[in-house]
């Protein structure tokens, strides 16, 4: 599929304000899943510098500053063009060691994979992935789609446009949550049984008659296949409906703008993102 993604941000300031350097997370990646055949970054007012980088854990990100000079508003829009790839997403082959769990990756790729191990105290969120891998003999596959579907099925989706994600455990308990909710009960579960997990931010295509927004998934890494993404919002595994952006072992490190400014007055936020298969 190959689509065309505008994604608008702009901030308003009730006093003028003085913008500090900013971190863009806005570029969609280009690797065996999808190729990025164009971006661009618009930013008013214009920065006096902005450079492209490479984060600690391999997503392209972008630095902005400007001169102290105050503003009323901020507005940075980025355009893309993106081809992904991933018609089948069950196109790999585990290895043999790795098809039922609890997996135990060997020292070496256990090393790279600690971040995305690391476990916050989740009982609910524990109790739920023992209860599935039960269910399911600890197939490591089937693991995955339960949950996936387990809490597609039992969770009602709430929009939360700003906030950072509740914990996991309340997420399960309310049965509620947004896109970012469900990701953060997933990784616990996941964690709880010893997959590696990590965040990712980017785009689902949707339907065009409805609004468009951000969106939130999970990636497993399952020895053999390699990162691996499930949509636990939607039911659905990902495939080539889905635009990443940046994945990390923390939510922070995804936010699509992140930055401050001095003046000591708050902000409104508005966003539009707009979707066009071509």
């Amino acid at each position: 599929m190959r689509y065309q993604i505008s994604h608008s941000s702009t901030y308003t300031y009730e006093q003028p304000a003085i913008l500090d350097p900013h971190i863009l997370r806005l570029r969609p990646r280009s690797d065996g899943f999808q190729t990025l055949e164009a971006h661009q970054l618009q930013v008013e007012p214009e920065p006096l510098g902005l450079t492209q980088m490479l984060d600690a854990e391999g997503n392209a990100i972008a630095k902005c500053w400007w001169l102290p000079e105050s503003t009323a508003n901020l507005t940075i829009t980025s355009t893309s063009t993106v081809t992904t790839h991933t018609a089948n997403p069950f196109n790999y082959l585990l290895e043999p060691w790795a098809t039922e769990g609890p997996i135990d990756y060997p020292s070496s790729m256990r090393t790279a994979l600690t971040p995305y191990l690391e476990q916050a105290y989740a009982a609910a969120a524990a109790q739920l992935a023992q209860e599935i891998a039960v269910s399911v003999n600890w197939n490591t596959v089937e693991f995955l789609s339960a949950l996936n579907q387990c809490i597609y099925d039992q969770c009602h989706y709430q929009e939360r446009q700003t906030g950072p994600p509740w914990p996991p455990d309340i997420t399960w308990n309310k049965r509620t949550g947004s896109c970012r909710d469900f990701v953060i009960l997933f990784m616990a579960a996941c964690r709880s049984v010893g997959l590696a997990a990590r965040f990712v931010s980017g785009y689902e295509q949707g339907d065009p008659a409805h609004e468009q927004t951000l969106h939130a998934w999970v990636e497993v890494y399952l020895p053999g296949a390699g990162w691996r993404g499930y949509d636990p919002t939607l039911g659905l595994l990902v495939c080539d409906r889905h635009i990443a952006l940046v994945a990390s072992h923390e939510h922070r490190s995804t936010i699509p703008i992140s930055g401050s400014h001095r003046t000591g007055s708050t902000a409104t936020f508005s966003t539009s993102v707009l979707i066009q298969s071509v």
